[in-house]
């Protein structure tokens, strides 16, 4: 059915009222092959809070951006390879409900639909997309993803001393590596993770020591491990500590 619409007119014409929805900001999503599967309003948890976002499934990349005007304008678009996604459900917890994690090398985080057939539908379909990329190129399937960000919310105290608290002075900041929320003291040092930035970033001291002396796995599989036990954990960014929402989610 995708090479059936591949190249037909109804398709291209979807594909083009996406990019118009996106304006001049948008990058150009119309390429030979592409195909629209469907697309969706999903509730992403952000640094900050939940928030609605609109998202664009192709056969090839997964497309989302802020809502401006619903259905007909969106900013800050971001488009993701489908080939480097794997995803994973999450247990409901609360008004947290009909979750899953979106992970890829650069950036992971959490989405919620608004029920469980939805959840089950959007969830088929991305696999689908991302079994027939890796058949059609002989590609495996990626074992590498950036952490998930634990929310400012879970943590009124830094993750790894458990002495700061943090204020309006003492902020937060992210470990890339973990998506744990530390203080500044206890995450003072760079490392460059080649998958998330051309330049290194910030992590916490657990993870550079864990990092120089090449015992990365354990590092990762312990985040992992929380993160199953803890669903509300939402998301990654490799941008700086400040809350970009506006800016770069």
């Amino acid at each position: 059915m995708v090479d059936r619409l591949a190249n037909s007119e109804a398709n291209t014409r979807r594909i083009s009222i996406v990019e118009n929805c996106f304006g001049a900001a948008g990058q150009p999503l119309t390429i030979p092959g592409r195909v629209l599967i469907g697309e969706g309003v999903l509730t992403k948890l952000c640094r900050k809070k939940p928030k609605a976002r609109q998202f664009f499934l192709f056969n090839d990349i997964l497309v989302y951006g802020n809502i401006v005007i619903q259905k007909k304008k969106y900013n800050k678009q971001h488009i993701i390879p489908l080939e480097n996604v794997t995803i994973d459900s999450i247990q409901d917890e609360g008004d947290l409900r009909n979750g899953w994690l979106i992970k890829t090398p650069t950036k992971s985080f959490a989405v919620y639909a608004a029920t469980a057939t939805e959840k089950s539908e959007w969830m088929n379909h991305i696999n689908k997309c991302v079994s027939d990329l890796l058949s059609k190129s002989g590609k495996t399937p990626s074992n590498e993803h950036a952490a998930v960000w634990v929310p400012d919310s879970e943590a009124a105290v830094c993750m790894r001393c458990q002495k700061a608290k943090f204020t309006p002075v003492n902020r937060r900041h992210h470990c890339r590596k973990c998506g744990f929320v530390v203080c500044g003291p206890c995450s003072e040092k760079r490392f460059l993770l080649p998958s998330q930035s051309s330049k290194p970033v910030r992590i916490c001291d657990f993870c550079y020591d864990l990092l120089s002396s090449g015992e990365m796995t354990a590092c990762q599989s312990s985040r992992s491990d929380s993160y199953s036990q803890s669903p509300k954990s939402s998301l990654n960014d490799i941008s700086d500590d400040d809350d970009d929402e506006d800016s770069s989610d």
